[in-house]
Order: C-alpha cells, then structure tokens, then sequence
C-alpha cells in the first residue's frame, strides 16, 4: 500500500474526501480543515473560534498520524474575510501559538468568495512530514 487514510478516533465520516493521507515516506496531506467539531458541527460563528477549531482539527490529524506539531512543514489558509483576518492579526497569533506553539511552517493565504460550507469563515490544509 502506497498510502494510509487518517481519521481520528470519533471523528463523523468524511463524505467525499479524507481528511489526512499519510505516504510511505511519512509526508501526511491534510485536507483542508474547517470551523467546525469531530461532529461536523459549528460551535462558533466567529472567525477566531472557527480558526481556532481549525488548527485543532488538522493538530488532531497529525497526532492521528503519529506526528505533533513541529512536523508541519506548510499551511494553506482560505478566508472569506481580508479585512476581519487584518484587523484580528493580534488574537490570531495567540490563538496560533496556543494551539500549534512557536512552530511557524511555510504558509499562504487566499482570500476566497466563499467555501463548500455555508458557515465556514476558514479552510486551512496543511502538509507535515513524519518521523
């Protein structure tokens, strides 16, 4: 097998997609992670809280993985909103470190129309290397 599906324990089932592929050379493809529960439910309509639940989902999927957070190597984050991501910039960063530490991967940002989920406010992907 050339590649293992990630999933972590409890999640609701992915219709579609996965939400983490792990290659036999330890590269984990997350794929992008929205605002919302293991559920897929939002518990926040904020940009802050749906941001926040992003990181810990993908942070979710690279523990699922074997990896921590120091194993990202890229980030890819979709907002819907330039202006509210400028003007938070400060609660951003404290929510990053909070959830990921001072673990800084290569990263980009898109600013999007809209995505899939009506609710989402952010999608952020992430590639990691394990081991």
């Amino acid at each position: 097998m050339t590649h293992q599906v990630i999933s972590p324990e409890g999640w609701a089932p992915a219709k579609g997609y996965a939400n983490g592929i792990l290659t036999k050379d330890g590269t984990l493809y997350v794929g992008g992670q929205i605002g919302w529960t293991a559920e897929q439910v939002f518990e926040s309509h904020d940009f802050i809280g749906q941001m926040e639940q992003a990181l810990r989902n993908i942070l979710a999927i690279l523990e699922a993985a074997g990896g921590a957070a120091e194993d990202l190597t890229r980030l890819t984050w979709y907002v819907t909103d330039k202006q509210e991501y400028l003007a938070r910039q400060r609660e951003v960063g404290e929510v990053y470190r909070r959830v990921l530490g001072r673990h800084f991967p290569a990263m980009t940002m898109v600013v999007v129309a809209g995505l899939v989920e009506d609710e989402a406010l952010v999608e952020i992907e992430a590639t990691a290397v394990i081991g």
